[in-house]
């Protein structure tokens, strides 16, 4: 099946960047392009994408609220958002994660890690980078007023292997990782990780990330 893909940045010779390199892939087609945040909240209703490619910093509402938008849309619940930014920007990128984005990406990534992203996010088996993710969300919350507060109650109804993975998947693991050092098989971690997306109400990985800061289940500089 082909991936349906919105692009959504309000510099025109970006969007056609991104187009001609995402036509380029057989299994991937661009359907629609915004400018705004608020034409992308739109087009993602109108041209039922699977994947949007969104910039975060646009003019009538920005890609933050835009992404908050669609996550929050019942009826495109199967969209997923990938964040286009530079990793500087770590407060914006912890935002849109928050926000329900599957993951992020850097402007200056490589055309074929670009793609392979999109497919990642698309499948929503997996949160795209997530060693860069983990670092990012670290750095963020080592800044002094953004300390996580450990609340054991916001984890409490996941059973002690389901906390374990999802402190694994925080710190960057894949399924297939996962399994290794837990010695079960990736259908196991991976039954796990769905339940745990059920019970906290997480949308997928990235989120199960952002909670396993804020609650403390996972620290900065752990490992």
């Amino acid at each position: 099946m082909t991936i349906k893909v919105l692009l959504a940045d309000d510099q025109v010779l970006v969007r056609a960047g991104l187009k001609v390199l995402v036509d380029s892939a057989p299994d991937l087609e661009v359907v629609a392009e915004a400018a705004t945040g608020r034409q992308a909240v739109a087009l993602a209703r109108e041209a039922r994408a699977d994947v949007v490619l969104m910039d975060i910093r646009m003019p009538d509402m920005d890609g933050l609220a835009a992404t908050r938008a669609i996550t929050a849309d019942e009826d495109l619940a199967g969209v997923r958002v990938l964040v286009l930014t530079t990793f500087e920007v770590n407060e914006y990128v912890f935002q849109a994660l928050r926000a329900g984005a599957s993951g992020f990406l850097g402007k200056g990534t490589e055309p074929e890690d670009l793609l392979d992203a999109i497919r990642v996010v698309a499948r929503g088996e997996a949160l795209l980078s997530p060693v860069a993710t983990q670092g990012l969300i670290a750095r963020f919350l080592e800044q002094p007023d953004r300390r996580p507060t450990p609340s054991p109650a916001t984890l409490s109804a996941l059973t002690e292997r389901e906390r374990e993975i999802v402190a694994l998947v925080a710190r960057g693991g894949s399924n297939d990782d996962i399994a290794e050092e837990l010695a079960v098989s990736p259908l196991t971690v991976k039954t796990h990780v769905s339940r745990a997306l059920l019970k906290l109400g997480a949308r997928d990985r990235a989120q199960l990330v952002v909670l396993a800061y804020e609650s403390g289940l996972v620290r900065p500089g752990e490992r």
